[in-house]
């Protein structure tokens, strides 16, 4: 079992990673949080791992946070979610996000993720809201969340509207100031804002 990889990051791609570690390139697969974080090629990279072998194949996935690889664990452990859904799933959703999701039964918001449709989701709460001890972030006066757990959510917001979780994530760091407590709808407004003006320019 390959518990973890430090070494060089080769190349990487949609979902994948290759590192090389004592000469031996190891393909990893990766959901898009932890892609968003690695490196640039040629640079030391180290990633938590989870192998998965089965009859036909042998595949290697890794996680920057270990947050993500907890929850991986516990989604491969529902009945139908394969270590593939399970990536997919943590791709469209923060594992903070992901753990408010089942924990407060949001089945419209597991499903805006694409291959997880409402039984999966369904099942994946009916069998993890128990096991899950991530609790789901209150929310303070005036409605306004704390900053993690509004980003995630904002995040998840923008997925949910086709963007993919690494414009998401850098159009949030664009519009939001630490020092002032802005609600999650007004968050995602300035993000959407933001990638609007980018998608002009490209234009």
């Amino acid at each position: 079992m390959i518990a973890s990889l430090r070494g060089t990051l080769t190349d990487k791609g949609v979902g994948s990673c290759i590192i090389e570690a004592a000469g031996v390139g190891y393909l990893v697969l990766v959901s898009s949080h932890t892609l968003a974080g690695l490196p640039e090629r040629g640079e030391a990279v180290f990633l938590r791992t989870r192998q998965i072998v089965r009859e036909d194949s042998m595949q290697l996935f890794g996680f920057a946070d270990p947050d993500e690889l907890r929850l991986f664990d516990l989604l491969i452990g529902v009945s139908g979610v394969g270590p593939k859904l399970a990536l997919a799933l943590l791709s469209g959703m923060q594992p903070a996000a992901v753990a408010r999701a089942i924990r407060g039964e949001q089945v419209a918001t597991l499903t805006t993720v694409p291959g997880i449709g409402r039984k999966t989701a369904e099942r994946v709460i009916v069998e993890l809201r128990d096991k899950l001890e991530v609790p789901i972030a209150p929310a303070r006066d005036g409605g306004v969340l704390p900053r993690s757990a509004r980003i995630q959510d904002a995040v998840a917001a923008l997925t949910r509207l086709g963007y993919t979780p690494a414009q998401a994530e850098e159009a949030l760091r664009q519009v939001s100031d630490a020092k002032e407590e802005t609600s999650l709808e007004d968050l995602v407004r300035r993000a959407l804002s933001r990638l609007g003006r980018a998608a002009a320019t490209v234009r």
